[in-house]
């Protein structure tokens, strides 16, 4: 059975005529390693709004606007990325096996070479995944019959072929173990679950990390990398629980020690995974803190990491707050061009310019459908910012005509009418509506007395308390 998902990337630099200039891998701020590239999560979110596309939640013109091509063409690259890359499978298989099978013979070292700087002309965040299991996937849940498909008799022969290297990879551990240290030990073991999280299953993948993970001497800095790498598969997949698990893990092995970068990209994979659950406060905490020390760009690209930290903080921050670190944030103002909606739907909401803000609203519910974070709950956060928006309009009046307020909002009466008479209804503003005379009466909570009213309370309580107990200790 296919494994579900609901993921998608960002699209790749368009390719140009000149030699390309190669991708940074990208590497954890605190250590030496260069960060496995697999999974990819800029791929993810490429599968995330294709099948927002086929399931109709998002329209072709929309898409076309996000990500800069139309889908069609962004499926052949999702397709031929997973797949082998436009490549022959022969050329494929031989191109990996190059790279990470074993070393040429002396016989056929100069062949070897030849393979193996070819594959080395790919960066390894660029290779194809010729990745079976996702591709089957795919294939079923996007519909996709192009005549250049792989065929399912290609695909089993790819699985033969990562079985053969991972059966290589394999004997490199046993190999570490008899002639090596503990870090060969390890480096091995680690080829292997990066190998497996390119190639192979998410299972087959988490249980290679696991091994990873129950080797004697691991340094906190190597448990760390480890969980996170295996948060990444998890958040690739779509396994929300299987990613809680992992970053509770890495919670506990981070306490006992660790450097502060470490700390830091242990914050915004925490702060994703919130975000998947739907604690938008919480998120919203760690995503504020995060935009200067941002460093993970292995999960996501750091303006798509601001999106998510001014959508959440919108809903939580104090006015006070809001301007020092989103409206007049200098790393916020660094990449205000590259994601305009979010960053004008901030400015109209502080500026009080209601209509405005509503249009902003529109414009960004298709960004909010085609990020596979977000697009769980854009409903709910749709909801709550036009909740805050009516909230922060009320608390400037005592009473307002329905007729002055939809103007404000650039709205109808009666869709004003229907639209506050539900959040008051369900106590999410402190109002009541005079359809007769058509004006909206705040009903502001006095929070001082009722503070005091409960002070009072729980005093009461607590004497009465003591008076029992005293009763008590005289008999």
């Amino acid at each position: 059975m296919a494994p579900k998902m609901d993921i998608d990337e960002e699209e790749p630099a368009k390719e140009e005529t000149t030699a390309p200039k190669p991708k940074k891998a990208a590497a954890p701020s605190a250590s030496s390693e260069t960060a496995s590239p697999h999974p990819d999560m800029a791929l993810a979110q490429d599968i995330h709004r294709l099948t927002m596309v086929h399931a109709g939640k998002l329209s072709a013109e929309d898409a076309t606007s996000i990500i800069g091509c139309t889908p069609e063409e962004l499926l052949e690259k999702v397709m031929a990325r997973v797949g082998t890359g436009g490549k022959s499978l022969e050329e494929a298989t031989k191109a990996n096996e190059a790279k990470y099978g074993p070393k040429p013979d002396e016989e056929t070292e100069g062949e070897g070479k030849k393979e193996e700087k070819a594959a080395e002309g790919e960066e390894e965040g660029d290779d194809p995944l010729m990745n079976p299991s996702l591709y089957r996937h795919l294939v079923s849940s996007l519909g996709y019959a192009a005549p250049s498909a792989l065929s399912e008799a290609d695909l089993k022969s790819l699985e033969e072929h990562h079985t053969a290297m991972l059966k290589h990879l394999d004997d490199e551990v046993t190999k570490a173990k008899d002639e090596a240290g503990d870090m060969e030990v390890l480096h091995a073991y680690m080829d292997i679950a990066r190998y497996s999280a390119r190639c192979s299953t998410k299972d087959a993948a988490l249980e290679a990390y696991d091994k990873v993970l129950a080797l004697p001497k691991l340094s906190v800095g190597k448990k760390l990398d480890a969980h996170l790498e295996m948060a990444r598969v998890s958040f690739f997949w779509g396994d929300v629980k299987k990613t809680k698990e992992t970053l509770e893990s890495a919670a506990k092995v981070i306490a006992n020690g660790g450097d502060w970068d470490r700390r830091n990209r242990l914050k915004v994979y925490q702060a994703l995974s919130f975000l998947l659950v739907r604690d938008m406060e919480a998120a919203s905490k760690l995503l504020v803190e995060g935009i200067a020390t941002f460093s993970c760009t292995e999960l996501c690209e750091y303006p798509e990491f601001v999106t998510y930290a001014i959508v959440t903080s919108l809903l939580y921050l104090k006015r006070t707050e809001l301007k020092k670190s989103i409206i007049d944030g200098s790393e916020v103002l660094q990449v205000a061009k590259d994601i305009p909606v979010v960053i004008r739907l901030a400015n109209t909401l502080y500026e009080c310019d209601y209509k405005a803000y509503l249009h902003a609203l529109v414009d960004l519910q298709p960004h909010l459908v085609a990020n596979r974070y977000l697009q769980p709950h854009a409903g709910y956060l749709l909801r709550e910012m036009h909740v805050l928006a009516y909230r922060q309009f009320l608390d400037s009046y005592q009473s307002v005509t329905l007729e002055s307020m939809a103007q404000s909002f650039g709205v109808g009466t009666e869709f004003l009418d229907v639209q506050l008479s539900r959040f008051i209804a369900a106590g999410r503003l402190t109002a009541k509506i005079d359809k007769f005379g058509g004006v909206v009466e705040t009903n502001r909570p006095d929070w001082k007395n009722a503070r005091y009213q409960e002070v009072i309370q729980k005093g009461d309580l607590l004497l009465n308390r003591i008076q029992k107990l005293g009763r008590v200790v005289d008999l």
